[in-house]
């Protein structure tokens, strides 16, 4: 089985609402993204002759999934008065709102989902908090 990962990182800002601890108050990260995508065979022929895929496509496809949250307010929504969300949006403030828990483990689900919808074949998305920690996600073999 052949491998690939490529990686991009991008600032932006979160808190965890209802979690007690530094967390829940907004804080920032420098996160770093690592897509791995696999493929048990190499093209024959052509450019991509001996290639699992071009480098310079999955890179361009996890740069541009990244840039998105890129020095913004990621907030889980309905977890923020709507008159602060408001006046925040009113002071020029980017602002981001998803459907999950803003976490390393969530992130890391959701970019392996957002890879495998561009087509690719993923095998894993990790997403790095700070230099050190990190989660990873993988679907099980039976929900490929």
């Amino acid at each position: 089985m052949y491998t690939l990962k490529a990686e991009h990182s991008f600032d932006s800002a979160h808190f965890l609402a209802n979690y007690a601890g530094k967390c829940g108050n907004i804080h920032g990260h420098r996160w770093r993204v690592e897509i791995e995508v696999q493929s048990s065979s190499l093209n024959e022929g052509g450019q991509f002759d001996g290639m699992v895929i071009d480098f310079k496509d999955l890179k361009r496809d996890i740069k541009e999934m990244i840039d998105y949250y890129d020095h913004s307010l990621i907030i889980e929504e309905n977890t923020m008065r709507k008159e602060t969300l408001e006046h925040l949006i009113m002071d020029g403030f980017r602002i981001i709102n998803v459907k999950f828990r803003p976490t390393a483990e969530n992130f890391a689900c959701f970019f392996y989902k957002t890879m495998k919808e561009k087509g690719y074949k993923v095998k894993k998305a990790t997403v790095y908090e700070t230099p050190t920690n990190c989660a990873s996600y993988e679907a099980d073999e039976n929900t490929k």
